[in-house]
């Protein structure tokens, strides 16, 4: 995965990247797969998180209404995918994903937002994840 911009919120997850192999499909179905084991685990194991047992629960909830989910679902099964064609896309699409945080009320500017690329290309050095900036 090339990883050109993400904003990471609360209930989802924004990303622009361009799968090295040609294959968005797959890498979006991988990436699925690998975070939601992931992190199921890591709520499963958290003794201080007060709602592991109501998430839990939700997450088998929506498993048993999926036959392709064997357990838990934790990712919706839908994505929004968007071709980028152009500069001038990239740069919308970029500049809509970073203001996320801002246009729900969680940080009045978007290099606010710890988890977000707005600090990358604001030259933050406070980032969680490495970008490509090619």
């Amino acid at each position: 995965m090339e990883l050109y911009g993400y904003c990471i919120m609360p209930s989802h997850v924004h990303l622009i990247f361009r799968s090295a192999l040609n294959d968005p499909s797959g890498l979006i179905r991988d990436f699925k797969g690998f975070t939601s084991k992931k992190m199921l685990k890591l709520i499963e194991d958290n003794p201080q998180e007060s709602r592991k047992e109501w998430m839990l629960w939700m997450f088998e909830r929506a498993g048993k209404k999926n036959s392709n989910v064997t357990n838990r679902q934790f990712w919706q099964q839908n994505n929004q995918p968007i071709e980028i064609w152009s500069l001038k896309v990239f740069e919308q699409k970029l500049e809509y994903i970073h203001n996320n945080p801002v246009e729900t009320g969680f940080v009045t500017d978007p290099i606010d937002w710890k988890y977000s690329s707005a600090r990358n290309y604001g030259n933050n050095d406070q980032t969680i994840l490495e970008i490509d900036r090619n």
